[in-house]
């Protein structure tokens, strides 16, 4: 169990850290250098306030399996950063809560979230999609991903609501306000 609190810690750091890189003034491309511009990533395709984002290449000499590796790839991005983020609520939100039983509510809440974001993952939609083909005839496909931080938290207190142990101690109006304000970091 520590050891999953320190990796959703360590991506958690680095989220942050990627997530304001994008505040740094721009540098000059040295000279002998040559600027890459990769297709559906960027500051545009960060995650914000109001949704979870992610991006992928993908590439294979079959059209078909460069973008199922661009799509899983970008999936499993996304599932970590809502895995990492709803960790952090999470134990924000219980230790704020100061539950009698936090090791079983704990449990509970870490289940519970691996099944809504199986589920939800499913729901994400495309918001950039590219395909090429390299000089080599080899396919790429760049692609970026989205989900909208209301629905998952939507999903989350419905799936709360049904379980009737954390039913008890569960408040939708709290667990949001620490949803947003987790939000609002990875926004900044």
């Amino acid at each position: 169990m520590k050891t999953s609190l320190y990796n959703y810690a360590f991506v958690l750091i680095i989220l942050v850290v990627s997530c304001k890189s994008n505040q740094v003034a721009k540098q000059p491309t040295p000279a002998n250098e040559v600027e890459v511009i990769i297709p559906c990533s960027g500051t545009d395709f960060f995650t914000t306030a109001q949704a979870f984002r992610a991006n992928s290449i993908g590439e294979s000499s079959d059209q078909v399996v460069a973008k199922k590796k661009a799509m899983t790839n970008a999936r499993a991005e996304l599932a970590a950063s809502i895995q990492t983020t709803v960790k952090t609520v999470t134990d924000n939100y219980i230790n704020s809560r100061e539950f009698n039983n936090v090791e079983e509510i704990e449990e509970r809440f870490e289940s519970l979230n691996r099944e809504v974001v199986n589920q939800e993952i499913s729901g994400t939609k495309v918001i950039c999609e590219k395909n090429t083909r390299t000089a080599e005839g080899r396919y790429k496909s760049y692609l970026a991903l989205e989900l909208s931080a209301d629905q998952l938290v939507s999903a989350y207190n419905e799936r709360l609501s049904k379980d009737d142990r954390l039913k008890i101690d569960y408040d939708y109006e709290k667990f949001k306000k620490t949803f947003e304000e987790e939000m609002e970091k990875m926004g900044n």
